[in-house]
Formats: structure tokens, C-alpha cells, sequence
């Protein structure tokens, strides 16, 4: 694997692309308790200052932790595509109107009582630190390159991972 540290635009092109590709994380919180508490959360968008938006239950677990310690992390993975990506960083609860419409789709129903349900939150998770593992073409091209180096003996360059720096 190359490294491929991304900056600025390059990096929140990137952090948004891994985001919306995989589109499920792994949202941690309760860092330094044991155990830590870990929730998938679908993400809604990645603003444009980097920050990752997320819909939750104003009186769920996660959202308790926040409120106590928001460092956060969230993990992406996407394995059958070799999309890898962490992201740490703060977490901020959001209970107006507005901020939750701006986010609410038809398939949040599954969760809430309508755009107006009293328990809806926003979750805005702004990155302090990110990781990223990535490669061109996928698992087939990542195979393909692997077999390649087994048989020529030459190591062959099966992706990139890098820090993303918003």
C-alpha cells in the first residue's frame, strides 16, 4: 500500500466520497468507559467544513454519552469494495427544527414519528482526526494485483491509506 496523505479540499472530497459511498458507520461513544457503547448510523451528508451529520433518538444511549463526553469516533467500512475509513473527533447534539428538517428523509419513518417527532435529533460529528484505507478497482483489482506479485515475485501497490487533514 501507498500513503497518500490528503490536505484541505482533497481531503473533505475523500472524507465526503467514503462517507456517501459506504454511507453506514459505526458510531462509538462512551470512549473512555468500558465497554464503549457502538450504534451503525446511517450519515446524511458531509458539510462543507468536513463535519458529518447523522439523525438520532434525542433520548437514545449514544446521545446520553454525547451529552457527558462528546469525543467520538466512527468507523466505515465497506469490505467488498476494500473502503476503509476512521474518523475521530467531537460531537455535537442538534434539536431544533430546522437543522432535523434539513436532514429527514422518507426512510427516517422507520425511526420517527414524521419530520415533527419531539424525539428527533441531528447529530453533527465534527473530525479532529482521520484515517483512511482505500483501493482503485475494488477486491477484484486488489486480487488481481496480489496474484500478480505472487507470481512475479515483484510487490505490487494494492491501494492507498492516509491521513485526511479538514
Amino acid at each position: 500500500m501507498s500513503v497518500q496523505n490528503l490536505k484541505d479540499e482533497e481531503a473533505w472530497k475523500k472524507l465526503e466520497e467514503l462517507a456517501k459511498d459506504i454511507d453506514f458507520a459505526m458510531m462509538e461513544t462512551n470512549l473512555g468507559g468500558r465497554p464503549s457503547h457502538i450504534i451503525p448510523m446511517s450519515t446524511k451528508e458531509v458539510d462543507q467544513e468536513g463535519s458529518i451529520w447523522f439523525l438520532s433518538n434525542r433520548n437514545s444511549e449514544h446521545n446520553a454519552h454525547i451529552h457527558s463526553d462528546n469525543d467520538i469516533q466512527l468507523i466505515y467500512s465497506k469490505p467488498g469494495a476494500m473502503e476503509y475509513m476512521v474518523v475521530y473527533g467531537k460531537a455535537f447534539i442538534y434539536t431544533d427544527q430546522e437543522t432535523i428538517a434539513r436532514f429527514y428523509e422518507q426512510s427516517d419513518e422507520a425511526w420517527f414519528d414524521g419530520v415533527n417527532d419531539p424525539n428527533a435529533s441531528a447529530i453533527k460529528v465534527v473530525p479532529e482526526k482521520a484515517n483512511y484505507w482505500d483501493t482503485e478497482g475494488g477486491k477484484l483489482a486488489s486480487l488481481v494485483k496480489k496474484g500478480i506479485g505472487a507470481i512475479t515475485g515483484n510487490k505490487q501497490d494494492v491501494g492507498v491509506e492516509g491521513e485526511l487533514q479538514i
